[in-house]
Formats: structure tokens, sequence, C-alpha cells
């Protein structure tokens, strides 16, 4: 029988599929998914907000910045079909925190072990740069998500975005936020205290950072090594 956690926890990822909050994503997302990339072209876009991939019981949550065009956005599940997923799950496999090292479709048996994935914007973003208000509009999603994930340990921002998000919910959760005001760097971890989860801060796993040489595969195996610590 599902509890009734559980099942408020399937209704919030039904409720958000169905959102259409920001003017400008809606019609960024259909417009991606209608046009399609030539290689994609046979294929069927998501092209709706994405509902994050694992369950509530993870004691692992990592957090990115929104979905990509042509990856989520027409996979339908976090960090799949896009290089940044790539990186992200050899990563997770390498530590145990996912099935396989490849995310390549929805269909493709590739489970999280103790991991959810989220982000703080759902719908894919044109440039990948969602508005201020944006994020706003979406913060709403990540919320009610961390209030019924009550075995969170640790929290892995992917970005900047991300971490920065991560504080301002932190601190309006009552969780304890250092003055000054923590700031990213790879590797940087928050305590928020007792009975809150250790935020951890990463790169993201974008072209832009791993073309560059800025994430290395051993930064992002650090990263998650440091939380297999803590959870584990």
């Amino acid at each position: 029988m599902t509890s009734p956690a559980d099942q408020a926890f399937l209704d919030l990822q039904t409720d958000l599929i169905e959102c259409r909050k920001c003017p400008r994503l809606v019609s960024w997302r259909e417009s991606v998914a209608a046009q399609k990339r030539a290689a994609f072209r046979d294929q069927d876009y998501w092209g709706r907000p994405v509902p994050m991939f694992g369950g509530r019981s993870s004691r692992l949550l990592i957090v990115g910045l929104a979905p990509a065009a042509h990856g989520a956005n027409r996979t339908g599940r976090m960090f799949t079909g896009d290089r940044s997923g790539d990186w992200l799950f050899r990563a997770l496999h390498r530590a145990g925190f996912a099935s396989q090292p490849t995310a390549t479709m929805v269909s493709d048996g590739l489970e999280m072990v103790g991991a959810s994935i989220s982000a703080i914007v759902r719908c894919a973003p044109p440039d990948n740069k969602p508005t201020t208000e944006e994020r706003q509009n979406c913060r709403s999603w990540l919320d009610h998500e961390l209030e019924l994930m009550d075995l969170v340990e640790v929290v892995v921002a992917l970005g900047g975005m991300a971490f920065d998000q991560m504080l301002r919910i932190g601190r309006d959760r009552g969780w304890t936020v250092s003055r000054p005001r923590p700031r990213f760097a790879h590797g940087a971890e928050v305590d928020f205290g007792d009975f809150a989860p250790t935020l951890i801060a990463s790169y993201h796993p974008s072209q832009q950072n791993t073309f560059t040489g800025r994430l290395t595969e051993s930064m992002l195996d650090d990263v998650f090594a440091r939380v297999s610590e803590l959870v584990r």
C-alpha cells in the first residue's frame, strides 16, 4: 500500500509536469520539442517540465540547474541524453549511486541507488539561463520535494546557481546558514546544523567546464567519494 507521504510525492511530480507558470519557458521548451535537432528528428520530445529522477527515500539529493534543450527536454528524465549526463552518471556509477554509467533514454534500465536528481528550474531555458523570476517561480517544486524527502543527508549542488538557491531554501527552512554567507567553490561544504543535510558544491558537468578542464572526472569523483563518507 502506498503511504500518504509517498502518494503526496507522486502527486507532486504529476502536478509539476503540468506547470505553465513561466510563459517564456513554456514557449521555448515547446518550440524546441516541435522543431527538434536533426539527429533526433525521428524521436518524440518530452517538451514539458522534468520530474525528479529517483524516490523520496534517497539519502543523497543532487540539484542541477535546468533540463538541457535536447537532453532532458527531449527524453523526459534528468541529465539523460546529453554530455553533462554522460559525465554525471559515470561518476555516480563509480561511486555506487547509479546502476549503470550511461543514461540515454527513459527505457534504458538505469536506476538510482539511494540518490535522486532534481533541479532548481524544471523547464529548459534559452541559452541555459533562467531568469531570476523563473528561478523563483520554480522554487516551490524543490521546496516541496525537500519537505517530503525526510531521509536526505547530503545535497550536492551542481553549479553556483543551484548552490545559491539551496542556501536560500536552507535559510528559509530554518537551517543554519553561517555569516558571512558561504561562497561557491568546488568541493565546498556547508553544515546546515543538526537534523539538516550537508550541502556540497560542485562545478556543473557542462561542456563549458569539462571541455576546458575546469572540471575533471577525478574532481567529480572526489565530490561523490565525500558524499559516500557522509551517508555510509
